[in-house]
C-alpha cells in the first residue's frame, strides 16, 4: 500500500484544497495518508518552509501547492 504525506500549516488555504483533493480519491485507491503540520517545527519548517503544501508519496516529494489529481492518482496506481 502507497503511503501519502501531506506538510500543512495551520490556516493554509492551498493546503486545504490539496488534502480535500487527495481524500477525495483515498478510499478508490486505497492508500495510506497522514497530514503533518509544520507548524512549531524549525526543521520542518526550515525543509519546506512557503513550499507547502508538500505531497510526499513512499517518502517521495510528489508536488508542491497544488495536486494535480490525474498525475497523483497515476503515481499512486504504478
Amino acid at each position: 500500500m502507497k503511503k501519502v504525506t501531506i506538510y500543512s500549516r495551520t490556516g493554509c488555504h492551498l493546503c486545504e484544497i490539496a488534502i480535500d483533493k487527495v481524500k477525495s480519491v483515498k478510499n478508490e485507491f486505497n492508500f495510506d495518508l497522514q497530514i503533518k503540520l509544520i507548524d512549531n517545527s524549525l526543521d520542518l519548517e526550515k525543509e519546506y518552509g512557503e513550499q507547502v503544501p508538500v505531497i510526499m508519496i513512499d517518502d517521495k516529494v510528489h508536488d508542491y501547492w497544488r495536486v494535480d489529481l490525474e498525475r497523483f492518482i497515476e503515481a499512486i496506481k504504478s
